[in-house]
């Protein structure tokens, strides 16, 4: 991976940040708050949107699913529409689809027209989210400032998912669970707003081609995982019930390489996934994407179940993380002038596997139970990211940049959905909850243990 990404014609160094480019990169660092944020912010809604609309127990995990697994399918896609329609134009799109549909599931009366929002919501969000990151990587060459503006990116993002939990619980205490959807509206339209009058237009990258099939398909075969997986719950996975999706889900995945391996314009070039940066990184996304989307949503279930707090009061228990998930996104770029990506990547994981472990013990009281082990964990998360993105975007040529976010972003995605349905069927195996959320946290300190492996496999020692 020599090619540096180039800047745009006649630019030879990063432009100066003047109103306009930190307003592209506000933009850009709002619209990833926002998709991050819906990842997150219903877990804390949950017992609410059950009790108003009766969903089931294993229905209510579609409300974060149905959007996680449609953003994470279609997130390829959208990387690709934005290399090849221009990113202006696929960032407004996105933003806009993602208002809509979050009015659509704010005003639902039924778990079906709920659950159909959140689909909608992941298509938008799958749009938009790896243009965000395609637009930095474009404004700024390689260098010490792209990555501090990916950092702000990053620190942004992971606010995002953090402060769901205190933003959802807030709104659902002195509002409505409705308004953790609502309150996307205003926000969509004030990007919408902005950006036409900002984001400069950009010309198409290549030809105007795009591999609906290939979509279709991997979209489909995840979605068929998850359900599957989801259905292990109730009927076992030897269970016709379980076992058929799954092993259709499999089948298309296969489908799908073959269809990639033959289509002149496949949504991911397969000669792409054997630059090891590429594979290497994209591992570990689904690994890390599987343990810390589950974290926001057991720990949503141990403080409003367990121990008893209120939706405000479960939310602001997620207060420290959040700060620490911001404090160690903006910090990350000054470690990395000290060190190279995979060292603070390393680093970084063992602080995480040491925060899942004490949040295995699940000792009791908040202080010991949850923030000590979250700020761990957190401050891992927080760290690992910048290096994981500098190492997945570096020497990528310019007409791949989306496509490289996407499958950053997707597999970080797809980790997450497929996690939570295989954790969940973990943590219901056990009689008492307690028992099974530290189960669940140990499983996740085994994830992180084997990404430490594929770094050390994939990523090279002096990579920067």
């Amino acid at each position: 991976m020599s090619a540096a990404v180039s800047p745009a014609p006649g630019v030879t160094q990063d432009p100066p940040l003047g109103r306009t480019a930190i307003a592209v990169i506000v933009l850009a660092c709002l619209g990833q708050f926002m998709v991050v944020l819906d990842v997150s912010i219903v877990n804390v809604a949950l017992p609410a949107m059950r009790a108003e609309l009766g969903f089931t127990e294993t229905g209510l995990q579609w409300v974060v699913n149905a959007y996680a697994l449609t953003f994470a399918g279609l997130m390829l896609l959208g990387g690709r529409a934005a290399d090849l329609f221009g990113r202006k134009r696929v960032f407004l799109t996105g933003v806009s689809v993602f208002a809509l549909a979050s009015l659509l599931g704010g005003l639902a009366t039924d778990p079906g027209l709920l659950i159909a929002a959140r689909v909608l919501q992941g298509v938008g969000a799958a749009v938009l989210a790896p243009t965000t990151l395609t637009i930095l990587t474009t404004t700024f060459s390689e260098g010490p400032r792209r990555t501090a503006a990916i950092s702000a990116w990053n620190a942004v993002g992971a606010a995002g998912g953090a402060a769901g939990g205190i933003l959802g619980g807030t709104l659902t205490e002195l509002l409505s669970w409705r308004w953790t959807l609502l309150i996307n509206v205003p926000i969509g339209l004030a990007i919408v707003v902005t950006g036409l009058r900002v984001i400069a237009r950009d010309r198409p990258e290549g030809s105007s081609r795009l591999d609906l099939p290939g979509a279709v398909l991997v979209t489909g075969a995840l979605t068929a995982i998850a359900y599957g997986t989801v259905e292990t719950h109730e009927h076992g996975w030897g269970s016709p019930v379980a076992l058929v999706p799954l092993v259709l889900g499999v089948l298309g995945l296969g489908v799908f390489v073959l269809v990639e391996s033959r289509t002149a314009s496949p949504l991911v070039p397969l000669s792409l996934l054997t630059r090891r940066t590429v594979a290497g990184t994209t591992i570990i996304q689904i690994l890390s994407g599987g343990i810390f989307f589950a974290m926001w949503y057991f720990l949503s279930l141990y403080l409003q179940g367990d121990l008893g707090y209120s939706p405000l009061q479960a939310g602001l228990g997620f207060l420290p993380h959040a700060l620490t998930l911001i404090a160690t996104g903006r910090g990350a770029p000054y470690l990395l002038r000290r060190m190279t990506p995979r060292t603070l990547l390393l680093g970084a994981t063992v602080v995480s596997i040491a925060g899942m472990l004490l949040q295995a013990a699940m000792l009791d009281g908040y202080v010991l139970g949850v923030m000590i082990p979250g700020i761990l964990m957190c401050a891992g998360a927080g760290l690992a990211f910048t290096p994981l993105v500098v190492l997945a975007t570096n020497g990528v040529r310019r007409e791949e940049s989306g496509l490289v976010s996407g499958l950053l972003g997707a597999s970080r995605q797809v980790g997450g959905s497929l996690g939570l349905a295989a954790l969940a069927t973990v943590a219901a195996t056990f009689d008492a909850p307690k028992a099974g959320y530290s189960a669940v946290f140990l499983v996740g300190a085994g994830l992180m243990a084997v990404s430490i492996v594929v770094a050390l496999v994939f990523l090279a020692r002096k990579s920067r």
